[in-house]
């Protein structure tokens, strides 16, 4: 059985570790602010002294951070994961960055002889804690096979897409589609309720016809409550909104809709809603 690492211990990360661990792999837990490896410690991993004691120890270690800067870091970084790679050794990045912080750092593991998988997830909290992630992936496909008991674990369903950089732009395609819904899911409600319909019913009529989806299923109580309790954070949504955009600019493909919902997701994150669900965007739009 492979010996598993997982680096990054945030909503995502630590909820797809602890399955790894509850299904009887061998894991070893690394996080920047060590007290999130505790939990995980008592389910019965064990607490690894830094990304490249972890990737030197591991046959496939897993990192899922937040951004294309902690990304880097995590690789390129002192006792990155670039230190520890080695021979045959697999490093597969679960984070959402854009496609070519992505290949920089495949190039960089596969000169040192390791092999490289981007696999960022579509799903948030509650998807993680379930096991039932969608699990977009790209780069070496013998990886990708040796992997696949563990996306088993992790997810409900996995896709393999090729070439490095291919998975990151499926992902950045699903958020930038999803942020899109989230702001104009917000204005109608936002419209109707100003225009005296009960909120309820707005959701009623919605899941009753052909816009009916989990998203509107599952924010819709929380537009109507106020309350936004964090399952996937509103920076992040702003963040892939941004690298959706700049693909687009790389890509010479309008973005128009997606570069006005980016702005409406800035405004949120200066109001200070942040660290709250994306679904706050409500709050901005209201």
């Amino acid at each position: 059985m492979a010996k598993y690492g997982f680096l990054g211990l945030g909503i995502m990360g630590s909820a797809m570790a602890a399955n790894l661990i509850r299904a009887g792999f061998e894991v070893v837990v690394w996080n920047r602010t060590s007290s999130k490896c505790t939990p995980l410690v008592a389910l019965g991993a064990r607490q690894g002294q830094s990304p490249r004691q972890v990737a030197a120890s591991c046959d496939i270690t897993f990192a899922m951070v937040a951004d294309p800067a902690a990304s880097s870091h995590l690789c390129f970084g002192a006792d990155g994961v670039l230190a520890g790679i080695g021979e045959g050794r697999g490093y597969v990045d679960m984070s959402t960055v854009d496609d070519g912080t992505s290949r920089r750092i495949m190039e960089a593991v596969t000169q040192r002889g390791g092999r490289f998988l981007e696999a960022p997830v579509s799903g948030t909290k509650k998807p993680a804690e379930d096991g039932t992630l969608i699990i977009l992936t790209a780069g070496d496909q013998s990886l990708y096979e040796a992997s696949s008991e563990a996306f088993d674990i992790m997810g409900k369903r996995h896709f393999y897409f090729g070439e490095v950089g291919q998975a990151a732009r499926m992902k950045l395609v699903v958020n930038m589609i999803m942020g899109s819904m989230m702001a104009a899911f917000s204005e109608g409600m936002a419209l109707g309720r100003k225009g005296g319909l009960d909120g309820r019913q707005i959701l009623e009529v919605l899941d009753a016809g052909a816009l009916a989806n989990p998203v509107f299923r599952g924010k819709g109580p929380m537009l109507l409550q106020g309350e936004f309790p964090t399952s996937f954070p509103l920076k992040h949504m702003q963040k892939d909104l941004r690298l959706a955009v700049g693909l687009g600019e790389d890509l010479e493909q309008p973005t128009a809709c997606t570069a006005a919902v980016n702005e409406i997701f800035k405004r949120a994150r200066a109001e200070g809603y942040a660290e709250e669900d994306f679904s706050a965007v409500f709050k901005t739009i209201e």
